[in-house]
Parts: structure tokens; C-alpha cells; sequence
């Protein structure tokens, strides 16, 4: 699939961390900084290409007509774009107004980034207004929300659960893990019974496969201070998960040799092609698991939490859908943007590539249609969590602040106590010159 919060760090995580333009934005007013809101004429939108893009284009295409049918004197070109240069793009569509689109999906976690450089129009009014807006899920509002206010909406979400190979758990015995503790004891059975399987796959590079470890300790990536954040990832609560995710690298699970180099997609590769009993996937990573060895032999749960029956925070990744401020066609593009993101489109985007709408009713309608979607409608369901919406994440996430952490604490080089400092620090010089 592609990109930002679906993939793992390093890769650009989710989300697409690391894409935030750096270069400054032009000049803006109140509402576009053409001082202009055109009712006819044309939009560009720019939209993410997928690996197989025809589905996707074939709904965008629908949503696009029905806009059209409202406004007949408009025009609308749709460009995909290539997630491989995309950083370029949107840094230059911030530069340069005329040639830059109305419309653009991005990243979850680059909204702070493109707010900072002045690259997305404040819709809070709009989105507010707009009737279909109540029943996005409140981590789905969040990433499209900086300092109060509303730059965007919410297009698809993402998140993990626990894949499982249910040949190799009835064959050795094993009951499904239903706390963390259960399924470190449960990944190293498997490895001990079957030395030819990684009990669970776990990656020194799938920062968004960690994260959940951390959370259910109570611990955080960040907490927000004086407008700005500070690091927390060195705290007691931080330093418990961060252990209990890095004590599954070894010669009893996912040898370090092997799995500290991993990200998010080795590990649904892993697992797709029969090398390990279980392993940390998205919703996204079902389709490439249905066309691996595994098909028929698999099942999926929510990521068991510390007590028996709770669920672990997910990361909420996925994409938006914001308008530029650059545009002369303000009102035009935010009905554009409404009906790309609507949930009759984003019901038929889930149908057409397996994307989670972000608003709950329509979730629940696809799960009840979609049994597969269960166990990550429960995980939303159980809350979820996001990273630090300041303009820092990209640089942190680019920087490979924790997936360095992870690697220095399971090859040894460093305890936890001193890689969650060092990385606390660079979190902390990332917040700072960001302001």
C-alpha cells in the first residue's frame, strides 16, 4: 500500500513523517493568500498513487462527478502523485501558488509541519458546519487539529493488531495471549517448539509496533509545554514499555542479528511467508497476508493490553484530505475536499482498497459487511493514540530518533535508561527549533 502512518519508520512512518516542507510560505490573509475565492473555474487536487491505483481512481472519479453535477461551471484535474517525491512537491506547491494545487490528501502526521509553513487553509468554520463532520472518531479530528484549530479532514485511518498463525498455536497447544505478558511467554514457546519461526516478529525499526508497549505502561512519546512539547520518552512509565518491547529481541524470540534492522513491513513479510508464529500488522497488511503462505491459517486479535481483556493504544495512522491557502477557489475546494472525504466516499474507498473510514457509523457498517475489520474496529473502539502534532515529528521521524533508541538498547550498546535520555535529548532539540 503506501506510506505515512500505514508503514513503519524508517521508511517515513505513517504516516509519511518527514515530508513537512522547510522552505518559508508566501504571504497570507485571513482566508487565501490570493485574496481571492473564485465560484467557477478550475481545481487541481493532488492525490497519492497507490501500488494498484485504478480502484482508488475509479471512486475519486464518482466523488469528482457528483461534484461537478453541483458545480457546472467547474473543472477538476486530478494529478496522483508519487509517494517517492512527494516531499518535493509540496514544498514546492507552498513556493509557488500559481502552480500549486487546491486540494492535496497528505500524511496524518504532517499537519503540524505543513500548518508552520503556512501551506494549509484554517477550515475550522467549515468542518464545523459540515453535517457529517460529528461523527469523525475524536484521534481522527485530532490529526487534522493544530492549536484548536481545523486544517483539513480526516480521509482514512489505520491502525495494528496482533496477526497469529492458528495452525502453529493449536499445533503446540497454545492459547491466544491475552495480556503482554501472555504473549512475550506465548512468542518464545513458539520459538523454542519451532527454532524455524520467529515467535513474534518484532522490528528495531517499526516505531509504530513499539509504541503500543509504551503506552499501556502509561507512558508518553511527549507532553505538551509552554506551546510547545517536551520528551517524556525517558520517563519511568516510557522506560517500562520501551523494556518490554526490546526484551523480545534475542536468541528466544526475534534474534537481534536479524529483527533490530526490521521495520513494520519486513514483519508483515515476515509473517506473510510463514516465518513467524505471530506478528504486529495493520489493517492494510491484509491483503499482502491473504496472497501470502499463511492464507487460511491466520486470525487476528486486538494487541492484548497488561490485564486479561484489554486492548493496548494503537497509533492512528492514515490520511487527510486539506485544502492549500494559496487557492483562489476557496469555497470550491472545500466542497471538494467534503465530498472526497465523505463517507459515502470513504465507504467506498474501504470497499475498493480496504481504507478505515474515519467516521465511527461507517466503520461499524463495514465491519458487520467485512469480518476481517473486527479486531481493528475494536482497537479504534478502545482508543487510540497520535504523535506530538507540533511541526517536529517529521524531523524526529526522519531522523530515526527512535528506531536508534531501540537498535542501541537491543544490540547492547546502550541500557534503557541512557537511549531513552539521548533520545529524549534530540526529541527536545527537534521541539526546540521548531518553536
Amino acid at each position: 500500500m503506501k506510506l505515512s502512518a500505514r508503514t513503519a519508520a524508517p521508511i517515513a512512518a505513517l504516516v509519511v513523517a518527514g515530508l513537512t516542507a522547510t522552505a518559508c510560505a508566501p504571504q497570507t490573509s485571513d482566508n487565501s493568500s490570493s485574496g481571492k475565492d473564485e465560484k467557477t473555474g478550475t481545481l487541481r487536487v493532488w492525490l497519492f498513487q497507490e501500488v494498484n491505483n485504478a480502484p482508488k481512481q475509479k471512486v475519486v472519479d464518482g466523488a469528482v462527478a457528483t461534484f461537478k453535477k453541483a458545480h457546472k461551471d467547474t473543472k477538476v484535474t486530478i494529478e496522483y502523485i508519487p509517494v517517492e517525491t512527494r516531499a518535493q512537491r509540496i514544498k514546492a506547491a507552498f513556493n509557488d501558488p500559481k502552480s500549486a494545487p487546491d486540494v492535496i490528501e497528505y500524511g496524518n502526521t504532517d499537519t503540524a509541519g505543513y500548518v508552520k509553513d503556512g501551506g494549509l487553509a484554517d477550515i475550522t468554520k467549515e468542518f464545523t458546519d459540515w453535517s457529517e463532520s460529528k461523527d469523525t472518531d475524536p484521534t481522527a479530528r485530532q490529526s487534522v487539529t493544530v492549536d484548536g484549530k481545523i486544517y483539513g479532514a480526516p480521509y482514512f485511518v489505520g491502525v495494528r493488531a496482533l496477526y497469529y498463525r492458528t495452525d502453529v498455536l493449536k499445533e503446540l497447544g497454545l492459547e491466544v495471549p491475552k495480556t503482554q505478558a501472555e504473549l512475550a511467554e506465548t512468542a518464545r514457546k513458539i520459538h523454542a517448539a519451532r527454532p524455524d519461526l520467529y515467535g513474534l516478529a518484532v522490528g528495531g525499526a517499526y516505531t509504530y509496533g513499539a509504541m503500543p508497549f509504551i503506552w499501556s505502561q502509561g507512558g508518553e512519546l511527549a507532553e505538551g509545554k509552554g506551546g510547545s512539547y517536551a520528551a517524556t520518552i525517558d520517563s519511568a512509565d516510557a522506560q517500562k514499555g520501551i523494556k518490554a518491547y526490546t526484551s523480545l529481541f534475542g536468541d528466544t524470540n526475534c534474534p537481534a542479528a536479524k529483527c533490530a534492522g526490521m521495520g513494520g513491513n519486513d514483519t508483515v513479510t515476515a509473517f506473510a511467508s510463514g516465518k513467524a508464529g505471530m506478528a504486529i500488522g495493520g489493517d492494510f497488511s491484509h491483503a499482502a497476508i491473504e496472497a501470502g503462505k499463511v492464507k487460511g491459517k491466520y486470525a487476528v486479535v486486538p494487541l492484548p493490553g497488561l490485564t486479561s481483556g484489554s486492548v493496548a493504544p494503537a497509533f492512528a495512522g492514515g490520511n487527510n484530505i486539506g485544502v492549500l491557502k494559496s487557492t483562489s477557489h476557496r469555497t470550491l475546494a472545500i466542497d471538494l475536499m467534503e465530498q472526497l472525504a465523505s463517507k459515502k466516499t470513504q465507504g467506498e474507498l474501504f470497499d475498493a482498497m480496504g481504507f478505515l473510514p474515519t467516521y465511527t457509523d461507517v466503520r461499524e457498517e463495514v465491519a458487520a459487511k467485512e469480518p476481517f475489520v473486527a479486531p481493528f474496529v475494536k482497537t479504534l473502539a478502545a482508543g487510540t493514540k497520535f504523535v506530538p502534532a507540533s511541526p517536529a515529528w517529521a524531523q524526529i521521524d526522519a531522523s530515526l530518533v527512535l528506531p536508534t533508541m531501540f537498535q542501541e538498547i537491543v544490540s547492547g550498546k546502550k541500557d534503557v535508561a541512557a537511549a531513552s535520555k539521548d533520545a529524549a535529548k534530540k526529541m527536545n532539540d527537534a521541539f526546540s527549533s521548531a518553536g
